[in-house]
């Protein structure tokens, strides 16, 4: 284990003090002095209760560094805006978080919630403040490198047959048969429009506008799209547009690029049995709405190219396409449309994956569906367009039942990244406010 050792030696060499953090200049609340109650406290059966902790095994665990600090009632454990070297977990007690928002929202030791780190970026989402006599689990915030490694090598090498589903799904006919196909490369995978693939090709080397509308001149119903997101308010400086070249000289080459592409991916979202086409329907509505939001966050809260968010949140859930294709082949005995939704969450990275790569795209979009859903990826120092899907699919969940057991946004690594870092419900409401035309543009001229 000493690879695992290395990987915690710069945090375990300086040796702060318990629950202390640098303070960023914007944070307004300075941490209270914790008490070190006890080093190497829990076992790893007990710390795999919490996420990610428990998809590591024992080994890992026993060598991971932590701490158990102790705060007394009305203590701030950690403060908004403050830079942290650690990840944080409730023991014991009761917390209240504050984020840059008008609202708070507690957390009790025990909960769902509690499972959950209460921060495990590099900056604190919130404000930590102790309502009762507080435990509190401090492991180095290196715990975000070795899961997130470990979760691209999963996704670089993941098998179906080591997933566990559901209830009966896990040994149902249906995923037995779908998993000898995803093995034996026998998936029936959808292919893009030649003009898609030309461009993206051509793309591939310098080209410019000119050669880019020769390709796209290829095919009139692709010409037409681009001109009327030339000229929506997408785009539109007020000067109408009546040709390719001058439609791809204003969106420009990339944004051309991932447009074309969001096009050709639309036609994929089809199959013949009509409850089947029901559902696809409905995942490329929902695609749309995860890309939509993904263009506006990039736009409003970051530096990411919104066009290319756009395209991420577009293809995160492109591994239901080959799920549905094989129901829609399977003889008398199939899942259901909602049994087959069940089975996407645990498909998504490995199908998503293996449709990307077939389909040519680069190795970090192609793990865009892996780590879409996976609320404590860490991607790095800069913030990546995977962050910006993470955030989007979090986002979309607001309101609704799926939202109950799921991280606040605050605390995840990519919401630290955000330009303006203040992504909480109040927040985001006012950006959907301000962007509203813009969503409703994107939805309407990829539908």
């Amino acid at each position: 284990m000493n690879w695992f050792t290395k990987l915690f030696e710069k945090s375990a060499g300086a040796q702060p003090q318990p629950g202390s953090a640098e303070r960023g200049s914007d944070s307004a609340d300075a941490a209270t002095q914790a008490v070190l109650l006890q080093r190497q406290m829990l076992s790893p059966a007990q710390l795999k209760k919490f996420a990610p902790l428990r998809d590591l095994d024992d080994a890992s665990l026993t060598a991971l560094p932590q701490q158990t600090l102790g705060y007394g009632k009305g203590a701030t454990v950690f403060g908004l805006g403050q830079r942290s070297d650690s990840v944080f977990y409730l023991l014991s007690g009761e917390i209240s978080m504050q984020p840059d928002s008008d609202s708070s929202y507690r957390i009790e030791a025990g909960s769902a919630l509690a499972n959950l780190p209460l921060n495990s970026g590099n900056r604190c989402g919130a404000t930590a403040l102790a309502l009762s006599d507080l435990l509190i689990l401090e492991i180095p915030i290196a715990l975000n490198r070795l899961w997130t490694d470990k979760s691209r090598e999963s996704a670089s090498c993941v098998e179906l047959v080591d997933i566990q589903l559901p209830g009966p799904l896990n040994n149902s006919r249906f995923f037995t048969s779908f998993a000898r196909a995803y093995r034996e490369n026998k998936l029936k995978l959808p292919s893009l429009a030649d003009v898609a693939l030309k461009l993206k090709e051509a793309m591939q080397q310098e080209i410019g506008v000119h050669q880019a509308a020769e390709i796209i001149q290829l095919d009139p119903p692709m010409v037409a799209k681009l001109i009327q997101v030339a000229n929506s308010a997408l785009y539109s400086t007020g000067t109408p547009i009546n040709n390719c070249r001058d439609a791809v000289a204003r969106i420009g080459l990339n944004a051309t690029r991932n447009l074309v592409l969001s096009v050709g991916l639309k036609q994929l979202f089809s199959c013949t049995d009509p409850e089947l086409m029901k559902g696809m329907h409905s995942l490329w509505k929902n695609s749309l709405y995860i890309s939509s939001l993904s263009f506006v966050l990039a736009q409003e809260c970051s530096r990411i190219s919104p066009d290319d968010a756009l395209l991420g949140g577009l293809i995160a859930d492109i591994g239901a396409i080959p799920l549905l294709h094989f129901a829609e082949q399977f003889p008398d005995g199939g899942p259901s449309f909602s049994e087959l939704l069940d089975l996407l969450p645990h498909l998504r990275g490995p199908v998503g994956g293996l449709v990307l790569h077939t389909l040519g795209f680069p190795e970090h979009t192609g793990n865009i569906p892996h780590h879409a859903e996976n609320w404590l990826y860490d991607s790095g120092a800069e913030l990546t367009v995977t962050d910006i899907v993470i955030l989007a699919k979090l986002h979309s969940y607001f309101g609704s039942g799926k939202a109950r057991g799921l991280p606040y946004i605050n605390s995840i690594p990519a919401y630290s990244k955000l330009s303006h870092g203040k992504l909480n419900p109040d927040f985001s409401l006012m950006v959907l406010h301000k962007a509203h035309a813009r969503v409703n543009a994107a939805m309407h001229l990829l539908s």
